[in-house]
């Protein structure tokens, strides 16, 4: 028999306005959620608070410092009443002077996007994409330990779900260049840690980048 000891269910942010300029949405930059981005969290949303009275319920609502997982926490933790509790740890990769400008050219400067070259930085200031990860993955564990036992849900950055992949299925950080995971705006990705009738546990990739309720019917 296998019992589920913990959830951490990552969802990842709506739409923000950086998206739709193609912009680097840093933390001096981003102006949060469009109308559609609010609109996908709402109805991921209403999608969590159905299922509060099942063994899907979830426990406590997390989110990163940035302005576009702030307002889809927000709208998560309402919709679920529970309390937002904020983890500055938990922040996408810091831009540096890349910061507010087009996508398209920091990625010609860099020949390619931040995993590229990993343990470069990709602007003057910016982290390298393996710093962010050694950093995401340091405060996930974190979160996870201080939730141990419950359902956690965390409003984030694409970027995070990498890191919870790294850390939890035991990726090692020298293949991030050359893999990759869906991650839609309001996408719900569920891990499980299970353990077995012998008390052997491990964490078990259950949903990834699931948007079933971005298009059932209102």
């Amino acid at each position: 028999m296998t019992t589920i000891t913990t959830r951490l269910v990552i969802a990842r942010h709506g739409e923000a306005r950086c998206n739709v300029e193609g912009r680097v949405g840093g933390p001096k930059t981003c102006t949060g959620l469009t109308d559609l981005g609010r609109h996908q969290i709402e109805r991921l949303a209403a999608r969590l608070a159905a299922a509060q009275g099942t063994e899907e319920r979830i426990d406590a609502v997390c989110a990163g410092p940035r302005r576009r997982l702030q307002e889809s926490g927000l709208l998560l933790s309402a919709a679920l009443d529970l309390p937002l509790v904020t983890d500055q740890g938990l922040d996408g990769p810091r831009h540096g002077q890349a910061d507010g400008l087009p996508w398209r050219e920091v990625e010609s400067a860099f020949q390619g996007p931040p995993q590229t070259h990993p343990d470069r930085p990709y602007a003057p200031g910016a982290e390298p994409w393996n710093s962010y990860l050694a950093r995401a993955t340091r405060h996930l564990s974190g979160l996870l330990d201080r939730h141990d036992g419950q359902h956690i849900l965390l409003a984030a950055h694409g970027e995070t779900l990498y890191a919870a992949c790294h850390l939890l299925l035991g990726i090692p950080v020298s293949r991030s260049p050359a893999i990759g995971f869906g991650t839609s705006h309001a996408g719900l990705t569920r891990f499980e840690r299970r353990q077995d009738g012998y008390h052997h546990t491990r964490w078990v990739l259950a949903v990834l980048n699931d948007t079933a309720h971005l298009h059932e019917s209102a």
